[in-house]
């Protein structure tokens, strides 16, 4: 089969890519291994897709190459899309800090882009295992675009652009595979280190076992990682820590690093601790206005241990030692082992390195009519609609051009 448009991976970026290129009259064929459409969409948010934030910025993305995605965000923005669900009638609120999910369930989403693909002549092929990706010989490494022929289990095709849209390796049972890495090694296209992204943190069994019991307490606090600070729920679990404020971090936390937790981020307690000079309050008991009773028992616990501050009234602490537990909990630091992995993580930070591509249009600079978009590319959101955004806008980027 000729067409003009192969994409491979028929997931957020690709059907985008895939509707922007049909609505230009191109003929495009959408392939995927996958049985389900969209499944990241589907099981995003809860189920209710976060499928975009309205504060979407650059400073919202981690890259090498961290003014790369600039252009693609400032041609498709998180209003765009907005425009696109209230033309289909589809109903969506905002939660904190910017999110925006559907009223209903995220299938709404995955059915308003399957049929605008349709409606675009858009041609899908599910349960496609891909075999061999060839370009022509005969142009290959000239500036003239080239010839892609990819063969698959459901027959073979032609084109002359080619769009890798197969995302990362995160969420392995949604469908996800390396395979556009082993597609970038094949065109000689060099990949950013990868790792798990928006991801819990773990500790060393021993470290963590005072806390391994207190699964499930959660707090608001401020975590920080150099210059990078995310106040939001931590939350305890068996196994380390967890919440939005800690899967954020996660994104830039490299092994051996110190995290630096603000229990308190809106009390002065040096402040507090000085006005209870008198009280024959435990200190534990004076924390539990702010924690639940059994994690502040552990973390007064491993204060002793770790700053020789034994547990006792707060009347019996001196000046000294009332700003020294004041200190630890503004500056409660902890130094997570490693993280649950891919299994557990909403993203893959890392990717195709975006010196290969040219930022316009996701066009490979070395290999023309080879497009990288999405997840795959090294271009990682936030947590809270960041990443659909980069799929949306670098799916429109490419879909442009193809």
């Amino acid at each position: 089969m000729k067409t003009d448009v192969i994409i491979i991976g028929s997931g957020a970026a690709g059907m985008m890519c895939a509707l922007q290129a049909g609505q230009r009259g191109r003929s495009v064929v959408l392939l995927d291994h996958s049985k389900k459409l969209a499944e990241k969409i589907r099981i995003s948010g809860g189920g209710h897709c976060n499928f975009t934030n309205i504060n979407a910025s650059p400073a919202n993305f981690i890259s090498a190459n961290p003014d790369f995605c600039r252009s693609a965000l400032a041609r498709y923005k998180p209003q765009d899309f907005i425009d696109l669900l209230n033309k289909q009638g589809i109903s969506f609120h905002e939660k904190t800090l910017g999110q925006l999910f559907c009223d209903d369930q995220a299938e709404a989403v995955i059915v308003m882009l399957r049929e605008a693909c349709e409606a675009a002549g858009v041609k899908r092929t599910m349960s496609c295992e891909i075999g061999e990706i060839k370009q022509d010989p005969a142009v290959a490494g000239s500036h003239n675009k080239a010839r892609f022929f990819v063969t698959t289990t459901r027959g073979d095709f032609e084109s002359a652009s080619l769009v890798i849209a197969t995302g990362g390796l995160s969420i392995p049972n949604s469908g996800a595979t390396p395979f556009g890495y082993h597609v970038a090694e094949q065109f000689g296209i060099p990949i950013i280190k990868l790792k798990p992204g928006l991801v819990p943190l773990t500790f060393a069994p021993d470290d963590w076992k005072p806390y391994a019991d207190l699964t499930g307490v959660s707090f608001e606090a401020i975590v920080t990682l150099d210059k990078q600070s995310f106040r939001e729920k931590v939350l305890v679990t068996h196994r380390g820590l967890s919440g939005p404020a800690i899967l954020q971090i996660s994104s830039y936390w490299q092994h051996g690093q110190v995290l630096h937790i603000n229990l308190l981020p809106d009390c002065d307690m040096a402040v507090l601790l000085d006005e209870q000079k008198t009280s024959k309050k435990l200190l534990s008991n004076f924390l539990v206005q702010w924690f639940p009773k059994s994690f502040a028992e552990v973390w007064c616990a491993q204060l002793a241990i770790t700053q020789k501050i034994e547990l006792r009234p707060l009347n019996q602490y001196n000046d000294k030692q009332r700003k020294q537990i004041a200190s630890a909990l503004h500056d409660w630091q902890v130094t997570p082992s490693g993280t649950l992995g891919y299994n557990k993580a909403e993203v893959t930070c890392g990717g195709i390195d975006t010196r290969a591509l040219s930022s316009k249009n996701m066009e490979c600079l070395n290999t023309p009519g080879l497009y990288f978009i999405g997840e795959v590319v090294d271009v990682t959101g936030q947590l809270g609609g960041y990443n659909f955004q980069w799929a949306w806008a670098s799916g429109y980027a490419a879909g442009q051009v193809v």
